[in-house]
């Protein structure tokens, strides 16, 4: 099975999905990162840029993650992009990646870059193309999802929990590559607070440990067994 990860930014894919993806990983599965965005200057200089860059790759391998593709558009200026380059960009890796399963960013995130790379994703996953994605998740992200201003399009309501309790370290070790990323506690972008939401999604399902996802989409086989 293909999995196909969307991320706005170099981190968000193990943030929201790290322990997922080395499950995913674990069971044979080939998994994909598509990173949206690079920092731009002044922000971010070209040497920091590479840094993170690299922080990135080696996190995903760690998941193992079979290939991480950067499509290198202006992170937090998604808003001068045209529609059409960013859902084209996307269109492309969907087909050629061809996922059984695509995860995205929760679309009532705080960051405008994650709404944007939400919408562009729901169209490069439209069931329209040669190939046809079965389901589509979306993510929570700590320190951009629930900050929004409270409404009920805002709120991430997970109806999927996947349980991740043998892979909550991995998923942790991945984030702590992030050296330019990663923040003391209480900081939500910190070792302590991903493991603690971790821990609390598994504790609702009776489980030890979860990632929690919004289930957008979801298409079925036509065939009849027997």
């Amino acid at each position: 099975m293909n999995v196909l990860v969307i991320a706005p930014h170099r981190d968000d894919e193990v943030i929201g999905v790290g322990g997922t993806i080395a499950k995913h990983s674990y069971l044979g599965d080939s998994v994909f990162v598509c990173i949206l965005t690079h920092g731009v200057e002044p922000v971010c200089t070209p040497l920091l840029d590479a840094k993170i860059k690299n922080e990135c790759i080696e996190a995903d391998k760690l998941l193992g993650v079979k290939e991480t593709l950067f499509l290198n558009f202006p992170a937090a200026m998604l808003e001068t992009v045209s529609r059409y380059e960013l859902n084209d960009a996307l269109i492309k890796v969907v087909q050629r990646i061809k996922p059984d399963v695509a995860y995205i960013p929760h679309c009532g995130d705080m960051h405008l870059d994650h709404k944007i790379v939400a919408d562009a994703a729901m169209v490069a996953l439209r069931p329209k193309y040669q190939h046809i994605v079965k389901k589509i998740y979306a993510y929570e992200t700590l320190s951009e999802t629930g900050w929004d201003v409270p409404n009920t399009a805002n709120e991430f309501m997970p109806m999927s929990y996947n349980d991740i309790n043998g892979y909550l370290d991995l998923k942790i070790d991945a984030i702590k590559r992030f050296t330019t990323q990663i923040a003391d506690y209480p900081n939500p972008r910190s070792a302590e607070a991903i493991r603690a939401l971790a821990i609390y999604r598994g504790a609702s399902m009776n489980m030890q440990a979860a990632e929690a996802f919004i289930l957008l989409r979801e298409i079925c086989s036509g065939e009849v067994s027997g």
